[in-house]
């Protein structure tokens, strides 16, 4: 129950404690005096991301991909016909830096999945395009990624998953200020 009211995401579907249970209830024991509620929410996201992680590596492996490398393809894929950025728009649509973003250009261009082109508009820049093996590379590990995720969500309702994604977007805005 939220505030007396019904709790609007349902019951829960864990029945015993987990090991955030554990963490939690020993130091409310040895510290009474303090709220652990920021605890209780943060520890599960870390474990469950730290789990999301994992799920994610093997589902890519099997398309022979690396997590960076989806990052990088889905990231060109997801723009639209011609599939191509430039490095300055792909820094910051995968949040690393532009020495990052270079290095991780230079492997997915000796992979022949990305390849570099002149910019049109300005002969000194470039776009980087994904190539036909990009396209394909990455469209099978979407399909790989679903089928893997779709497992972990399979004890919520698609109701309490649409929530959980509400409250995660709620949640994650504000660490964008």
């Amino acid at each position: 129950m939220i505030g007396g009211a019904p709790d609007p995401i349902g019951p829960s579907p864990v029945s015993t404690s987990d090991e955030v249970d554990l963490i939690i209830d020993a130091w409310a024991r040895v510290r009474p005096d303090i709220d652990f509620a920021a605890l209780d929410v943060f520890s599960r996201l870390r474990r469950v991301s730290r789990r999301l992680d994992r799920v994610r590596a093997q589902a890519f492996s099997h398309s022979g991909l690396e997590i960076w490398e989806f990052d990088v393809l889905s990231t060109l894929r997801r723009a639209g016909e011609p599939f191509e950025l430039s490095p300055k728009e792909l820094v910051t649509a995968t949040m690393v830096t532009s020495g990052t973003m270079t290095n991780r250009l230079d492997r997915l261009v000796e992979r022949q999945l990305v390849e570099r082109k002149a910019d049109p508009r300005d002969g000194r820049a470039a776009r980087i395009c994904i190539t036909p093996a990009g396209i394909e590379r990455v469209d099978a590990a979407m399909l790989d990624l679903l089928a893997a995720e779709e497992s972990p969500l399979s004890s919520l309702t698609r109701t309490q998953q649409d929530q959980l994604a509400d409250l995660l977007r709620v949640l994650g805005a504000e660490f964008t200020s």
